[in-house]
């Protein structure tokens, strides 16, 4: 007769709501039936089992017959005598006949205790090789080491492949000092899907949960978390990893290339017949050499991890250590990651950490408490997305982001994170009513935690990862983003220079003759270009949603738009600041990006976009080769204007110099914003001699009409303040870059 502890156990256990499983389940001391305190048992919990043998795995004999003892399917069997209770197998027959499996619940905690210490601090910093799945080798056996934060669930159970989804078989043990549940199950595969079944803190049964933690998980629409061995990868990057910080300096030509993986372009399937996107294999075959060959420096990728929703282009991810499986393995993506810096081509991803869907897979409510996001919706709901915000302020929570971010650059070699949305997290007011919000403890709209988890996460990546960078996509006037922590700043390395681009698109949008009314447009943006450590971006959010095509928005005829766009990008490559373009921008997209289908390539069998791109490629190469226009692209030494007031013509002259020395090497740009060719245009020359036309948007090469300048002299005529001047003929809708050549 069961004793009553053991009944109340036993009730617990077959209704999969014990929430510590190894105090009863596996050995333990006592006899089967309680009455002997001085014998040792095994129990186990298999309700597809008929029949279960206790066995010797190294020889295979019967160490003990177990009984059934509840027809939910719990087996007890009794130690001989002088048997140790470790090791054995279970001999299980079920439907399928009889197969032996190693107990789980004879095998000790998968963490230690400084790893729980550091868990519950929320300084565990290698967080990723603790949670989640691993595979990994305990008492000698291979496996996999589930590991998950659920501290207020009052039972969590990993269920698969490999249990049928039976949450009864697999319930976790749980580290209550840093309410992590943990569970080793021997000889389960890589490759097996998996998810978490958790009971809530109100008693109620959770849907079915995937891993925060996982490194790859199921293709959607499917949401399962696979298990996958995210070992030690062969990497052929040293040269690049050696020189990366070089390529990232305030003082490098920086060019970035933005892509969205599943759009860049599609290739026929070879086995359906069908258009489908590339593979990350595939893309490395193709992406990495044409980045290369335009003359980028880097690419910088939509969000990788893995997402549900095909039409939040992963800005709504579920899987924050996950590279998206709809194009292939984290090897695979590694695979690319590699193939890119074998190019000299630096890979940055955008990074999200200011908000998660509400899927029930993912993190919402997620041991029926709000784990990650803030309880009330003032706090923790974004009413324009529909998304939820993370709890900066819990230290598990910053835990779980912080290492993110250091997990991709640990792993996966990633060379900078652009964090999206980043005024999303600064402001508690953001996009919200004046009822709306809380303030914060001083009474302001500023959210403190999300400023200290954001300087945090800088700090973090430049002094773990020297070479790798963080980008702001931040779109208000907040100070000093891109300055250091230790002078208050934020500590991103580079901010989206947002005012730029909305002000000169709204600028290159209006027909020619209207532009002398919006003049200041133009030039607004030197009057902060140094502010911060700027990025010029013409992003996938400026062709999406209406907005049209960055062709599509120029005004005019063909010729004309293709002009207004050629000048328009000569303006951006030679303004100070680092440069960003979305992927079709470089040979001229005429309609807006559709995420579902590729680019259209086939435009370049037509001169013009041929022609845009071969320009594109020259603007790289320019800006490359010409220190003076990257060299101080944050100081103000590296500009200086020559006439930024003939509004009525449309004109602005400018120089660009490569230091504040007074014999500094420089060029001369000039920019004719109407269709009008003005000839002896004369604009005042810092330096006597003559001048070579090194770049004209107007060339017949690029699809121009053909109005150039070759060389010409500075003459002794005071302009702009300058003692000599030189007469131009400014082609209509162009961009001129002139560069001195020596002495009359």
């Amino acid at each position: 007769m069961l004793t009553s502890p053991i009944a109340d156990s036993v009730r617990a256990i077959v209704e999969a709501r014990h929430g510590d499983p190894f105090a009863f389940l596996g050995p333990h001391a006592g006899s089967a039936d309680g009455t002997d305190a001085k014998g040792r048992c095994v129990r186990a919990l298999l309700p597809w089992a008929t029949a279960v043998t206790l066995i010797d795995p190294e020889n295979g004999s019967v160490l003990g017959e177990a009984t059934k003892t509840h027809e939910a399917g719990l087996f007890v069997a009794d130690f001989p005598e002088a048997q140790d209770a470790v090791p054995y197998k279970l001999r299980v027959t079920g439907p399928d006949g009889p197969i032996d499996l190693w107990d789980p619940y004879s095998f000790p905690p998968v963490l230690g205790e400084l790893d729980t210490y550091f868990i519950g601090e929320g300084t565990h910093l290698k967080l990723y090789e603790k949670m989640g799945a691993h595979m990994a080798t305990l008492a000698g056996v291979r496996g996999v080491a589930f590991t998950v934060w659920a501290p207020n669930a009052r039972r969590v159970s990993v269920v698969g492949d490999f249990n049928g989804w039976d949450g009864r078989q697999h319930t976790m043990r749980k580290h209550p000092n840093c309410g992590v549940w943990e569970i080793f199950l021997p000889e389960v595969p890589s490759g097996t899907r998996y998810k978490y079944e958790i009971l809530g803190a109100d008693g109620n049964l959770m849907p079915l949960k995937a891993d925060p933690y996982a490194f790859y998980a199921e293709v959607p629409p499917a949401t399962a978390s696979v298990v996958w061995d995210l070992a030690e990868y062969p990497w052929s990057d040293d040269a690049w990893m050696d020189r990366r910080a070089k390529t990232v300096d305030r003082s490098a030509p920086i060019s970035v290339y933005e892509v969205h993986i599943g759009s860049w372009k599609h290739v026929t399937d070879a086995e359906t017949g069908a258009s489908r996107p590339m593979t990350y294999r595939e893309l490395a075959a193709e992406l990495p050499a044409y980045v290369r060959r335009m003359g980028f420096t880097h690419i910088e990728l939509l969000p990788v991890n893995e997402h549900p929703f095909d039409g939040s282009w992963g800005y709504q991810p579920i899987g924050l250590f996950a590279p998206t499986s709809r194009f292939g393995t984290p090897d695979d993506f590694r695979y690319f990651v590699n193939r890119c810096h074998e190019e000299g081509i630096g890979i940055i991803v955008d990074w999200v950490a200011g908000h998660f869907p509400e899927d029930a897979h993912g993190l919402v409510w997620f041991d029926g408490t709000h784990l990650y996001e803030h309880a009330d919706p003032r706090q923790g709901r974004h009413m324009d997305w529909g998304t939820l915000i993370y709890n900066y302020g819990r230290t598990e929570v910053r835990n779980f982001l912080l290492a993110n971010a250091l997990f991709w650059l640990d792993k996966f070699h990633i060379d900078g994170l652009r964090v999206d949305a980043v005024a999303s997290m600064l402001y508690l007011d953001y996009s919200r009513e004046a009822d709306d919000w809380i303030p914060n403890k001083f009474g302001g709209r500023e959210n403190l935690e999300a400023i200290d988890f954001i300087r945090r996460m800088n700090e973090l990546v430049y002094g773990q990862f020297p070479g790798a960078i963080t980008l702001a996509e931040e779109s208000t006037a907040w100070p000093m983003v891109s300055r250091p922590t230790y002078l208050g700043g934020l500590g991103f390395g580079y901010k989206w220079n947002m005012g730029w681009m909305n002000d000169t698109l709204s600028y290159i949008g209006e027909d020619p003759i209207h532009r002398q009314y919006h003049h200041n447009e133009l030039t607004f943006s030197l009057i902060y270009a140094f502010n911060e450590n700027f990025m010029l971006p013409l992003s996938h959010d400026e062709v999406v949603h209406g907005k049209r095509s960055i062709l599509g928005r120029m005004p005019g005829d063909c010729w004309q738009q293709f002009a207004n766009m050629r000048a328009y990008l000569a303006y951006m490559w030679t303004h100070p600041g680092k440069k960003l373009i979305f992927m079709g921008t470089e040979f001229a997209q005429g309609r807006e990006w559709n995420y579902q289908s590729s680019l259209d390539w086939h435009l370049l069998d037509i001169d013009y976009h041929k022609q845009m791109q071969d320009m594109v490629a020259a603007l790289n190469a320019l800006y490359r080769d010409t220190p003076a226009l990257h060299a101080n692209d944050c100081e103000s030494d590296g500009f200086s204007w020559i006439d930024c007031t003939d509004y009525q013509n449309s004109v602005i002259a400018y120089m660009r110099r490569e230091s504040a020395e007074p014999d500094a090497p420089f060029v001369v740009v000039v920019c004719n914003l109407t269709p009008i060719v003005r000839e002896d245009y004369r604009i005042g020359a810092p330096r006597a001699g003559w001048y070579e036309e090194i770049l004209n948007t107007d060339d017949a090469a690029f699809g121009g009409s053909g109005v150039t300048n070759g060389r010409v002299v500075a003459l002794p005529q005071e302009a702009h303040g300058h003692a000599q001047s030189l007469l131009l003929n400014l082609p209509p809708l162009a961009t001129v870059v002139l560069k001195p050549v020596g002495e009359s």
